[in-house]
């Protein structure tokens, strides 16, 4: 059988398993073993086991958890709704105020959550109803959350960056490193997009009263809530970017600060700890169960010749590599409309690592461009997860197709970040290439 003709049979008979009502990780493991005993008999199931065994004892993916127990502290503990009064008090009255403190919140708890649905979930929950009573649109009070929200996936910490990375073999620390000047540039997109909206549509965002605060509370609170934060992520992202640690270390040192930090605050209790870790436990093992079949995949692409068959006809195609690459953006993006993240990373990383490397792109900022499409697709319909998250926490009389509309203009931003990428790698590339080696 051809190449091209078992690649086409492996991608629908995927399709199918996912659209079916098979959780993820089983439709991917009955998959690895409808694959395997087809294409390479009874025998091929004891490297089915190694390749399990090997892809969930990795060192690489230990920082997982712990960048999810991060968050997990942060939110149950309350310190993080803190942190969001001492940002509000230093807005003023700037247009579109509510929209820029979810952005500005947002973009802070990425720094410390790594999850893109629960900093979603927890600005939904602290800033709709006080958006709703002070009468801003549903475009300026469900956009800016959902797009702050998914910034969690590409600012660092990020537990799908070190899933990506060890999936794609990129370099872990650079990829976590990488994501920070994207992130914070798409941040400011938002903001600047808020800003220009609210200003010319006014009825959008309405001005009001804010009580003035005085600069010594302001100051007071920064000192109190917001410099401990900072100093957290200063030592995970220090540390990791002067190569003092690895990105393991550097994130059981993050896990033990937030401990730390809600013990001192007085919010540490045994239901906190109990919660943070029962929510850190559930997404870990769904994770790596997903993750289980990664390599089993990748050696089936590979014994059946499909990864080098595909290598070989892209670079002999007279095609040139930049189309090739947007090529791949666009793939990603069509993806992103129907299926979750680390399936579409199973899916074209097997596919798409061996081109990058064939055509000599630089495998972070590659790496770089597919996290941000990563996030697209989670505020792309039908099945955009952050869409669900908002859809969750909202008024009951908002609809879907509120929620839709409220992403759409983020979505653009977020692929024009992706364009300024291509155009300026330095975007993605410059903080890893001058970090040190751990």
């Amino acid at each position: 059988m051809d190449w091209w003709l078992i690649l086409i049979l492996m991608l629908i008979v995927l399709v199918v398993l996912f659209l079916s009502s098979l959780p993820v990780a089983f439709a991917f493991l009955l998959f690895n073993f409808l694959g395997i005993y087809y294409l390479m008999g009874a025998a091929g199931f004891n490297q089915l086991i190694l390749s399990i065994f090997d892809s969930l004892t990795r060192f690489s993916l230990a920082p997982v958890p712990l960048f999810i127990l991060m968050g997990g502290v942060l939110f149950h503990s309350g310190v993080a709704a803190r942190v969001i009064d001492i940002v509000d008090k230093w807005l003023g009255r700037l247009p579109g105020r509510l929209s820029l403190l979810a952005t500005a919140a947002g973009t802070i708890f990425a720094n410390l959550t790594g999850s893109t649905m629960a900093n979603t979930a927890m600005m939904g929950t602290l800033l709709v109803p006080e958006m709703k009573r002070r009468g801003y649109s549903k475009p300026l009070m469900y956009g800016p959350i959902m797009a702050a929200g998914g910034l969690a996936m590409i600012i660092p910490p990020s537990a799908l960056t070190v899933i990506l990375g060890s999936l794609s073999g990129i370099s872990i620390g650079k990829l976590l490193i990488g994501g920070f000047l994207p992130g914070f540039l798409m941040a400011a997109l938002y903001c600047a997009y808020i800003i220009i909206r609210a200003w010319s549509r006014p009825y959008e965002a309405p001005s009001y009263e804010v009580a003035p605060t005085p600069l010594s509370e302001k100051l007071m609170g920064v000192v109190k809530y917001m410099f401990p934060l900072a100093f957290i992520i200063l030592a995970v992202l220090g540390t990791l970017f002067l190569g003092v640690a690895t990105p393991t270390e550097a994130a059981a040192l993050g896990a033990v600060a937030c401990f730390v930090l809600a013990a001192a605050y007085g919010k540490l209790s045994v239901k906190v700890v109990k919660d943070s870790a029962s929510s850190c436990i559930e997404t870990t093992v769904m994770a790596f169960m997903i993750i289980a079949g990664a390599t089993a995949f990748s050696q089936i692409m590979a014994f059946t010749g499909v990864s080098r068959s595909l290598v070989q006809v892209v670079t002999g195609a007279n095609i040139a590599p930049i189309l090739i690459l947007i090529g791949m953006q666009i793939m990603l993006l069509f993806l992103g409309c129907f299926m979750e993240q680390v399936s579409m990373m199973m899916i074209t990383l097997p596919i798409f690592m061996p081109v990058v490397g064939a055509l000599h792109f630089d495998p972070v900022w590659f790496g770089i461009m597919m996290l941000i499409n990563l996030e697209i697709g989670m505020l792309t319909p039908p099945f955009g997860m952050i869409l669900f998250v908002m859809k969750g926490v909202a008024p009951s009389d908002t609809t879907m197709t509120d929620i839709y509309k409220a992403a759409f203009p983020y979505v653009l931003l977020n692929i024009l970040t992706i364009a300024l990428i291509m155009v300026l790698p330095p975007i993605a590339t410059y903080l890893p290439d001058i970090m040190r080696k751990g």
